[in-house]
């Protein structure tokens, strides 16, 4: 819902007295100082509205303000969450699996590299340079050494360099970032599996951003390191991301659900409904919104997670939109990286780094002028394809996320690039 209908709500059912109304009329106002996430022309952060049925559930479930942390607070949101991780868990290729939600992919991480510590008690955690600034930070708060694997000139982990490190130390675990939040790159999960087979680490895979994309129309060469992520120990996925949720909804999900072993407490206050393994007992949270299983499940009734249906058609618009402003780039003249999923990035052509960052910075201000708002990336030089002359330490280049199936539309392109 657009900014500019916020004062038009109707809250007639609703026991507000004038000054509550007075109230909901003065913060509408202060809501329009904002971006118009929910609009074709932002194309800049990895924000998009969720689905006015997800709203609508999460709303009403919010009458009843139902705790999933037991299920004394969230007996029916907890059944729903159940529903829909198990849900999550068939997508990704898992036959059993323990999982949850969570408030997002930064804790979502953390309890996979908490599970991972838990299951070897010296373990280093080896992630690339593009990963998600979460896993360094997670393992300092856990405690765990933490090692960054070099990126190679597709901004993929290299391989050579993880061999080195796996090499080094005793145990590693590996983290496999599906979709980085920079490029939108998938690292080579084929090739670090086949190298698993020679030594002994744990893979956990950091899907926030693009592990819906499993059941969407990749390239080939994409498209099979994504049907292999079963194979791997754990993973995290966000639906406020692709899956159409509000903030915070992320999840995770263990491939081995007896790792519910590690989670094991004793309260005084623990609530004993029922015989059988509560939420409650698998997070390292305590309270957390069975509101926000309820707007996943009411969502994925309406969207089932199938190849082909019309979820899978909503990330496919997104893959053919950062396609065609690629493609659409390269014609206008602009040095453009081929994407992976739906995040397009490109610059204006150049010699000196420091010339062509400040070109793209005054492109990035008057698109933003012109109500086209876009994001700015800063690369180093051995994730840069194009030959350009090193004076600065990093590119500072055009970042585009096309979450939005209306962005797949060349007209909208061309507006963009002019």
């Amino acid at each position: 819902m657009s900014w500019q209908h916020l004062k038009s709500l109707q809250f007639s059912d609703l026991p507000l007295d004038e000054a509550d109304r007075k109230v909901l009329d003065d913060l509408a106002d202060r809501l329009q100082d904002n971006y118009p996430y929910d609009q074709q022309h932002y194309a800049g952060q990895m924000i998009k509205p969720p689905h006015t049925l997800a709203q609508a559930a999460y709303w009403m479930s919010t009458f009843v303000n139902p705790n999933n942390h037991a299920l004394d607070g969230g007996k029916a949101t907890s059944a729903l969450e159940l529903e829909v991780v198990a849900d999550l868990g068939k997508m990704i290729g898992y036959e059993q699996s323990l999982g949850h939600l969570t408030s997002g992919g930064t804790m979502a991480n953390l309890e996979a590299l908490w599970v991972a510590r838990k299951n070897q008690s010296d373990a280093t955690v080896l992630a690339s340079s593009a990963s998600h600034y979460t896993h360094s930070r997670m393992s300092e708060v856990l405690g765990m050494p933490f090692k960054s694997i070099a990126t190679n000139a597709n901004g993929t982990m290299d391989l050579e360099d993880l061999e080195r490190a796996v090499s080094s130390v005793k145990y590693a675990v590996v983290v496999v970032t599906m979709g980085t939040t920079g490029l939108g790159k998938v690292d080579p999960l084929a090739e670090i599996l086949e190298l698993q087979k020679t030594h002994n680490f744990r893979i956990h895979i950091d899907a926030a951003y693009g592990g819906y994309f499993k059941i969407a129309n990749l390239e080939k060469d994409t498209q099979r390191h994504f049907e292999l992520m079963h194979m791997a120990d754990s993973v995290v996925i966000d639906p406020h991301k692709h899956g159409l949720q509000p903030y915070g909804c992320g999840a995770i999900l263990l491939k081995n659900p007896k790792e519910g072993r590690f989670y094991k407490h004793d309260s005084p206050y623990t609530y004993f409904t029922s015989g059988d393994l509560h939420l409650g007992e698998i997070t390292l949270e305590c309270s957390r919104p069975g509101a926000a299983s309820a707007a996943l499940w009411a969502t994925m009734q309406k969207f089932p997670l199938e190849q082909g249906g019309a979820f899978s058609q909503r990330l496919n618009e997104s893959l053919l939109a950062a396609r065609g402003l690629h493609k659409c780039a390269a014609s206008m003249g602009y040095w453009s990286i081929a994407p992976e999923l739906d995040i397009c990035i490109f610059s204006n052509k150049g010699k000196l780094t420091s010339e062509m960052s400040q070109e793209n910075r005054v492109f990035f201000e008057r698109k933003s002028k012109e109500g086209i708002h876009l994001a700015l990336l800063k690369i180093k030089e051995e994730n840069c394809p194009w030959p350009v002359e090193w004076d600065t330490e990093e590119l500072v280049v055009v970042r585009s996320v096309l979450m939005k199936p209306e962005h797949n539309d060349p007209e909208f392109w061309n507006r963009l690039l002019n």
